[in-house]
């Protein structure tokens, strides 16, 4: 009779179709990547000042700080027979659908209800209400698809960190995909239906746009869901487990009395990859918040250095490009060519920083294996901050050139530096993307937690420095004289504290979860 872990391993789903359930990352990040390269921009020509229009994007970290643990939560224990986290992924994915047309079509729908050229007020409303919607739909499908990898993945720390590898390679792509889209500024002849009255070339690039990342979506999310059958959750089974999960993830003490229930376990129980009920609901988050494990605190605090790192940069990215590499404005008749000139060069610099960041994808897992992630984490961020230096570099020369050689192209060496810039933060980009989700996948699964709202406090992690910036960066910039400089060194300030961090606080190697709990069965006391 063949033994159960070689059963086991017989059942686990195979690399090919954790590499379709991953296909869903490029869907969800191309229209990431169009939101990213146009939406500040076009913000802006609706009538937002450049001051406020940050908060506009305070509707993706406060969704997700709402949104994600409770889907997390809600998929964990979801009883559909079609699976736990599927319905989710189809749900949210429908729901981006709606919110995509929502915003494409927010110039027109605000001329039919009474806007004029000069004043666009009901288009501005419009256009906020579909972007609340999209962050929502976008938080409501991300979660699930991370959670669904990490159930097919089970306790084996080698095929998460593939299978999160897997899912930034597709982010690359869809990045790649997205950025490329928002470069071109034809897609208007393409889809000339999409240029109308109320909706000018800027508009209909961007409405056309969004209509090609439905198409894209509608594909991925039919490959990943059709990828693998999920097991449906059957509570009257789990009800029976014998350790049951009252957190995300268990504090040190929950994790010891749960070792000491397990005792008479059989030895290869650590190969099981049932997952015991999650009964933490949204209004218990902060309990166990109170209750998490101490390595967990330390990957949530470098999580966050990291975002509060990232969130300028991702904001504004392309606006920098056309304000202080460009010296356009989106509001000046004039000076707005070299803006839009300088916003789809920036486009195409992040779609070169795609390229890097499919490319570095495909390392990370050997990478870490050979340094160990806290040390990758930390190089990662020292690389982010050295690059939001040389930010504030190139914008001084291209200062300096636009004032020796006014309404000029800046020189290609201010360009090329721009490029190198948005390239080479590609690689920290896929260790942001992937090493946090797998660290908190593999502690989660080795002390018993649900997958779907452990994502979801790591997403608090995210969100919250998010909701800081977009609060503060604005006011910030414009307290410094405007301009996205301050902002920026913020940023690098944020990674340089976090790739310290990494290094003193972050576990170094990995725990081994598997030995630490066997040495906890034969010993009394647990192993410091």
């Amino acid at each position: 009779m063949e033994s159960q872990k070689s059963i086991k391993k017989k059942n686990r789903v195979p690399i090919r179709a954790l590499i379709q359930v991953a296909s869903v990352a490029a869907g969800v990040q191309f229209g990431w990547a169009l939101q990213l390269s146009l939406l500040t921009p076009y913000v802006q020509e609706l009538g937002i000042p450049h001051a406020w229009a940050s908060f506009i994007w305070l509707c993706g970290p406060i969704s997700g700080m709402i949104v994600q643990p409770i889907i997390g939560h809600y998929s964990d224990s979801c009883t559909s027979a079609y699976g736990r986290r599927r319905p989710f992924i189809l749900g949210g994915a429908a729901l981006v659908i709606v919110a995509v047309l929502i915003i494409g079509y927010s110039a027109d729908l605000g001329y039919l209800v009474g806007d004029t050229f000069d004043s666009r007020p009901r288009a501005i409303i419009i256009f906020v209400v579909g972007f609340w919607v999209l962050d929502l739909a976008n938080n409501t499908l991300q979660g699930p698809c991370r959670a669904l990898l990490a159930d097919f993945t089970g306790k084996d720390q080698t095929r998460n960190r593939r299978a999160n590898a897997f899912f930034s390679l597709f982010m690359a792509l869809g990045n790649i995909l997205g950025f490329a889209t928002g470069a071109y500024s034809g897609w208007y002849k393409i889809f000339p239906f999409t240029y109308t009255e109320a909706c000018d070339v800027a508009c209909a690039n961007l409405k056309s746009a969004f209509l090609l990342g439905v198409l894209m979506l509608v594909l991925t999310t039919f490959l990943s869901v059709t990828a693998a059958s999920e097991i449906p959750y059957d509570p009257l089974t789990k009800k029976h487990s014998v350790v049951k999960a009252v957190t995300p993830l268990l504090s040190e003490k929950n994790e010891s009395s749960s070792s000491v229930v397990n005792a008479n376990d059989e030895e290869d129980d650590d190969e099981d990859d049932e997952e015991p009920e999650s009964e933490a609901l949204f209004t218990e988050l902060l309990g166990a918040l109170r209750d998490l494990p101490r390595p967990m605190w330390y990957i949530l605090l470098v999580t966050a250095l990291t975002w509060i790192a990232w969130f300028p940069f991702l904001l504004f990215d392309t606006d920098w490009m056309g304000r202080e590499v460009y010296n356009g404005e989106p509001s000046d008749p004039v000076k707005s060519v070299w803006y839009y000139d300088g916003v789809h060069m920036g486009s195409v610099g992040l779609m070169l920083q795609s390229v890097v960041l499919g490319l570095s994808s495909l390392c990370i897992e050997f990478v870490c294996r050979k340094l160990g992630s806290s040390y990758v984490w930390a190089i990662a961020n020292v690389i982010m901050s050295l690059c939001f230096v040389g930010t504030a570099v190139v914008s001084k020369a291209a200062q300096h050139a636009a004032h020796l050689a006014p309404n000029q192209e800046p020189p290609a060496y201010i360009i090329y530096s721009c490029l190198a810039i948005f390239a080479v933060l590609g690689a920290p980009l896929a260790v942001t993307y992937s090493v946090p989700y797998a660290l908190t996948a593999t502690y989660t699964e080795k002390v018993g937690g649900g997958q779907g709202l452990s994502v979801g406090v790591l997403n608090l992690a995210v969100v919250t420095p998010q909701v800081l910036v977009s609060i503060g960066s604005g006011p910030w910039d414009e307290l410094f004289g405007g301009g996205n400089m301050p902002a920026f060194l913020l940023g690098a300030g944020a990674a340089l504290l976090g790739g310290i961090a990494a290094v003193l606080l972050l576990p170094r190697p990995p725990p081994d979860f598997k030995t630490r709990n066997r040495l906890r069965r034969t010993h009394s006391s647990p192993i410091p």
